[in-house]
């Protein structure tokens, strides 16, 4: 990315916790100047108090691009006093979870420029997948914008409407939690068939990684990578007839916890 708009007017990164340090992290391993960076965070890391960057100082008047990571409970208190810049042309990106475009419009004013990002936790490793939609007011250089800075922390998709977002947290925004959980129910089934549990543990965690990995690399899909490792009335095969069931199998199961996901979503965005 050229940081060349940033370079001139600025980064605002307001909360700068886990994903807005990953975030910063990547931007600054990328050729950011910390010197182009003001960060706002009243409990502020080590490593961020290290970095270079103006912590608490007084704000650009102008920024080029205010990026909001603040917990969405302390939204309310934090963007006010940044709604001058919202008058402006100055972009805010947002990786809070749970507030809409029309919450940040509320707080920020509807003119204001916005795009909504939907990062995951392996952002973290700089292996994570964003999704971003920006309201009507966000321009086509703006979702540029948009998607190279969270491109410093992985993979961006754009979506055609903000309505895609519950789909999103429910399948790669929570998802990092059901693999963390299959890595767990994997490690104890091996226990239950006499591994060690440091070693089933450790079987379970390079297994999924590994698959993970080839998944991504391999132009195969991975319907056809699992059949490529199904003998036909193999070992495989009888796992995954159980895996697989239509009634009582993973598929349904997803499908549930998917659902779960996104109506919990909703009720906590009321």
């Amino acid at each position: 990315m050229s940081f060349e708009n940033i370079s001139d007017r600025g980064l605002v990164i307001l909360g700068c916790g886990r994903m807005g340090g990953a975030i910063l992290q990547g931007l600054l391993k990328g050729g950011l100047s910390a010197n182009s960076v003001w960060v706002v965070d009243p409990h502020p890391s080590d490593w961020l108090n290290g970095a270079g960057v103006h912590l608490n100082a007084e704000l650009p008047e102008n920024p080029a691009v205010v990026l909001v990571a603040v917990k969405p409970q302390m939204m309310a208190d934090a963007l006010p006093q940044l709604s001058a810049m919202a008058q402006g042309n100055t972009l805010f990106v947002t990786v809070a979870a749970g507030i809409t475009i029309a919450g940040y419009e509320k707080m920020l004013g509807g003119q204001t420029r916005l795009v909504r990002a939907m990062p995951n936790t392996p952002a973290a490793i700089g292996r994570g997948v964003t999704a971003i939609v920006g309201n009507p007011n966000a321009t086509p250089a703006d979702l540029d914008t948009a998607e190279a800075l969270m491109g410093a922390v992985g993979q961006v998709v754009r979506l055609d409407n903000e309505g895609q977002m519950d789909a999103v947290i429910g399948v790669s925004g929570s998802g990092p939690a059901y693999v963390f959980h299959l890595i767990e129910v994997m490690a104890a089934a091996g226990v239950a068939e006499g591994l060690d549990p440091d070693l089933a543990m450790r079987l379970a965690k390079a297994t999924v990684g590994g698959a993970g990995q080839l998944a991504e690399d391999s132009d195969e899909t991975p319907s056809k990578l699992r059949e490529n490792v199904t003998s036909p009335g193999g070992t495989t095969a009888a796992a995954l007839e159980v895996l697989m069931d239509p009634e009582t199998g993973m598929p349904p199961l997803m499908r549930r916890a998917v659902a779960a996901n996104i109506a919990r979503n909703r009720e906590l965005g009321k």
